[in-house]
């Protein structure tokens, strides 16, 4: 039997309001995804939800599991002067996860990942999970990334336990893909070009102008330029102007981000809660994990939604 619960997360990454499912018996389908969808671990252990973690890379010897042996803070204290890189979880990892669901007795995976025009993640996840026939398993290309993901990932849950059949929950994530968008802002574009990360963004955009892009992520699942204003103050109202205009009338899940600018990041979000034009059904105000810090450096604000209606 499934009963519906309204719990408040508001510890780790992600706080708020979300509504979800608990079930005294949940079927054998098993939901995984990676870090970067930078939910809360507490949240996603109460929930079923098991994350391969990426890692940040200082050095060879020095390597972090993402969200787990290293925090946000840690690696924007050590920016600018030192800036590591990252690397997905390794075969070996995606395969002693994939044997412990097997031994517990799960028969079906859903493996929803960051975008594969941003990361290597899933393509990783499809070539270990041919080693598995015993299992069915899917993946998702979320064509996202952070609570974008998270967003995506938390409606497989609630897919799962309220026992929809494994392939309608695939087709239903699909669908749901559509209508999730990601818009963010960073205060210099140097770590998406160190990262690699800089898709069709242009990493020379007006910096002696102070020229500031709005990014969003395309039907690739690349960055690219949205819209440009001039300066910090005026492409944090061009962000909620846009995120306003597309969602207006309309009913949403939202999530703001931020990357070491909580200030910022509140002011925008209550500025949105408080907007008469937008229908708020469940919000979440958090901080991006660390792999996702790497990328994007310090002082990043990010929007994404869900549009429900």
């Amino acid at each position: 039997m499934v009963t519906i619960s309204r719990k408040l997360c508001t510890k780790g990454r992600v706080g708020g309001n979300f509504l979800y499912m608990e079930a005294e018996d949940l079927s054998k389908i098993a939901i995984v995804t990676d870090s970067t969808c930078d939910l809360d671990r507490e949240l996603a252990e109460k929930l079923n939800i098991h994350i391969l973690p990426l890692k940040v890379v200082f050095s060879q010897e020095e390597q972090y599991q993402d969200g787990i042996e290293i925090t946000p803070e840690e690696v924007y204290a050590r920016m600018p002067h030192e800036t590591p890189s990252t690397s997905m979880p390794g075969p070996g990892e995606i395969k002693a996860l994939f044997q412990r669901l097997k031994e517990e007795g799960y028969t079906q995976i859903v493996a929803i990942h960051i975008s594969t025009g941003l990361s290597s993640t899933l393509d990783v996840v499809k070539m270990v999970a041919k080693d598995f026939p015993e299992l069915e398993i899917e993946t998702v290309d979320s064509k996202a990334l952070s609570l974008a993901l998270g967003f995506l990932v938390l409606k497989a849950v609630q897919l799962r336990d309220l026992g929809i059949k494994f392939h309608e929950i695939i087709e239903q994530l699909n669908q749901t893909r559509q209508k999730i968008k990601v818009f963010f802002v960073v205060k210099t574009l140097e770590y998406l070009k160190k990262g690699g990360r800089i898709g069709l963004v242009s990493g020379s955009l007006g910096q002696v102008l102070d020229v500031k892009p709005i990014i969003s992520i395309n039907e690739d699942g690349k960055y690219y330029t949205f819209s440009k204003v001039r300066g910090r103050v005026k492409s944090l109202a061009k962000l909620k102007e846009i995120v306003l205009e597309k969602t207006k009338g309309r009913t949403v899940t939202l999530a703001v981000a931020h990357s070491d600018a909580l200030e910022e990041a509140k002011t925008l979000y209550q500025e949105l809660l408080e907007s008469t034009t937008l229908k708020i059904k469940e919000s979440w105000l958090g901080q991006i994990g660390p792999v996702m810090g790497v990328h994007a450096g310090p002082g990043l604000i990010g929007v994404a939604y869900e549009e429900l209606s």
